[in-house]
């Protein structure tokens, strides 16, 4: 008995970080079989199609002049050739987007400077203005490392437990004001 295993399709986002309001964003379905059709949803809701090529592998989708409400998941579907009228989605990925009419989160470290393998690292990220929930970024992942709703003075806490040297690198905390889009602070 032989059992077909079907691939779903991945989709990133280019620039992946740094995006603008105004700024254009190509999001790539990047397909694991030749496909007929590929779609791409916003927010669970239809927003594109592509009728594809047999030998093509990655369809492309452009968001220009990015505004406050594209600041959201995007997933792709595609309706691959073999087994006929299958249809697949990717995980979702989230678009970041910096509005620089807000300020940016505060941010800050403990401990503040050498940090050994194996202690724990907290990082605070604020903002008393607008009631936000805030995310943790690692520079080079796609998608928020963490995510958490502030206490009462507007502020989030997140530790990393036991660092390792994986754990090197540049932070950032970004906060959402009631579905709007993300602000970031660098660390």
């Amino acid at each position: 008995m032989a059992v077909d295993l079907i691939l779903g399709p991945s989709l990133s986002l280019h620039p992946s970080q740094g995006v603008s309001l105004g700024d254009t964003v190509t999001l790539r379905c990047h397909l694991p079989q030749p496909a007929a059709w590929v779609e791409l949803y916003q927010d669970g809701k239809w927003r594109s199609s592509k009728d594809m090529d047999q030998e093509q592998d990655v369809a492309e989708f452009s968001l220009t002049g990015i505004k406050q409400e594209d600041a959201v998941r995007y997933q792709c579907h595609y309706k691959g050739l073999e087994p006929a009228g299958t249809w697949e989605k990717s995980d979702p990925v989230e678009l970041l987007v910096t509005d620089h009419s807000y300020p940016p989160p505060g941010i800050s470290l403990s401990p503040k400077e050498h940090v050994e393998i194996g202690t724990n690292v907290t990082i605070q990220c604020s903002n008393q203005e607008y009631g936000a929930s805030f995310l943790l970024h690692k520079d080079g992942h796609s998608a928020p490392i963490q995510h958490q709703e502030p206490d009462y003075w507007g502020t989030a806490t997140f530790t990393l437990f036991g660092v390792t040297p994986a754990d090197s690198g540049t932070y950032r905390c970004s906060y959402r004001i009631r579905g709007c889009c993300l602000l970031f602070s660098p660390l």
